[in-house]
């Protein structure tokens, strides 16, 4: 991914709330499917680190995104973005 489409899609990510929280249970089987589901459906996600939760924000970033096969768009503070596009019909064009 250029630097170009990260900065294009930090740009959509500013509008959007975060939809997952990670706190003390850290990463599970069953949260990394909901992701993984959340990434099919909208492609931009944002998500919440906790400041119980056992990793810091950035290896926690890391770690779901070779689990969701997605790109790590920014990690903010305690805000992880990540990306990955759809199979079919993907409505975010790279630029």
């Amino acid at each position: 991914m250029t630097s170009k489409q990260r900065a294009y899609l930090r740009g959509l990510a500013n509008t959007i709330e975060a939809i997952f929280q990670i706190g003390k249970g850290g990463l599970s089987d069953n949260l990394i499917t909901q992701l993984s589901d959340a990434l099919e459906a909208r492609e931009l996600i944002k998500i919440s680190v906790l400041e119980t939760a056992p990793d810091n924000a950035k290896s926690l970033a890391n770690k779901i995104g070779e689990a969701t096969n997605s790109t790590v768009v920014q990690v903010v503070g305690n805000k992880i973005t990540l990306y990955r596009p759809r199979k079919k019909d993907s409505k975010i064009v790279l630029p």
